[in-house]
């Protein structure tokens, strides 16, 4: 008897607990899931399960749209400062909009396809060769993908339009095919034979590789290389848990998490 009412008070703690652990929701960007995955879980740990953390990973600007037409993001975690910056502009956040994590593009390929860093140029620019890229304004990294079709001009003549007229805008966009559960979006992308080369975030790629053995992952040449920046914002009258949660992934555990996945430390992280 006395050990059937210990496990019921047990029981009852656990659901008193639960109930009251403060639910925070964090928008991010789908090049941060697995890590900010990661770091969400370490969140709620080192809370002692006063917070849990619901999150909703999709490309950035599709969220910030979301977010604009009402949906209740409490942290929103960018691919670029662009978006964060556009909701702070209207003041939709609680503060300034804080770079916490660098990433860089990389091309992922094909196995049968003959492409060095070298090479990445002359072969994207190749008719035969389909280029992939996410969509750009509503994904970061297509707008970084574009970005660097910019720098191709001063490498040989009239390259920007002909990679911005044949890219394959593959992911990222309200009515991109999604992989199917389990299988990572761009290594699924590649297996499926919709581009032979693929411009994306090198974090991306190596989760790609992960997913498609197979395929290439191809340092992007310095005078093409194109970095990005990611910026979080609270957002204006969320719960006080939000601040904890945005100065949480800008400290060190959070940023060791990143790094593990490849990223680069933001300016205003832990150093």
């Amino acid at each position: 008897m006395r050990h059937l009412l210990s496990t019921l008070a047990l029981a009852v703690m656990t659901m008193t607990s639960a109930a009251q652990a403060e639910t925070l929701n964090l928008y991010a960007a789908g090049s941060l899931k697995a890590a900010l995955t990661d770091a969400a879980r370490a969140f709620e740990a080192a809370s002692g399960g006063k917070h849990s953390v619901k999150t909703e990973f999709a490309a950035s600007g599709l969220l910030r749209e979301r977010i604009e037409k009402g949906e209740p993001a409490h942290v929103f975690a960018s691919a670029n400062m662009k978006h964060p910056k556009t909701l702070a502009d209207a003041g939709r956040a609680a503060g300034t909009v804080r770079m916490f994590a660098r990433n860089q593009l990389c091309a992922i390929a094909r196995d049968d396809v003959d492409v060095t860093t070298d090479t990445l140029l002359e072969r994207m620019l190749d008719e035969k060769i389909r280029v992939g890229t996410s969509t750009p304004k509503a994904d970061p990294s297509g707008d970084y993908a574009f970005a660097l079709f910019g720098k191709a001009d001063a490498l040989k003549s009239g390259a920007k339009a002909t990679l911005e007229a044949k890219a394959l805008k593959l992911t990222g966009g309200p009515t991109s095919q999604k992989a199917p559960e389990g299988r990572n979006q761009y290594g699924w992308v590649m297996s499926e034979k919709q581009a032979d080369i693929f411009l994306t975030y090198c974090t991306n790629a190596v989760l790609a590789k992960k997913d498609t053995a197979s395929l290439k992952i191809i340092a992007i040449p310095t005078a093409l290389a194109v970095g990005a920046d990611y910026g979080m914002i609270v957002l204006k009258d969320a719960p006080a848990g939000a601040v904890a949660l945005a100065d949480f992934i800008l400290g060190s555990q959070a940023q060791k998490i990143l790094s593990d996945y490849g990223f680069g430390a933001g300016d205003d992280s832990a150093k």
